[in-house]
């Protein structure tokens, strides 16, 4: 399946487990490879991360599950706040 990367701006990202992280702001590519590095997140769900000075963060492509009408991303136990490793 083929997609234009603008396609993913705004979209919305999921953990496999239902949790909200935030909309896709920006990609970013590895020209050499010509392959998606990391999905740049905005409009961070605050509940979940603690960003103090900083203004969103990256998701490594590789965690990612699916996209379509959002984004699916594998759920990390511990890695955001108010999960627990209890839920894998």
């Amino acid at each position: 399946m083929e997609a234009q990367i603008t396609e993913l701006f705004g979209l919305q990202i999921y953990t496999d487990k239902g949790m909200f992280i935030g909309e896709v702001e920006d990609v970013v590519i590895d020209v050499d490879s010509k392959k998606i590095e990391s999905v740049v997140v905005g409009k961070v769900n605050d509940q979940l991360f603690e960003l103090k000075n900083f203004k969103g963060l990256k998701i490594p492509y590789r965690i990612i599950s699916a996209i379509d009408d959002i984004v699916l991303i594998r759920h990390l136990p511990g890695a955001f706040s108010g999960s627990s490793s209890s839920e894998e």
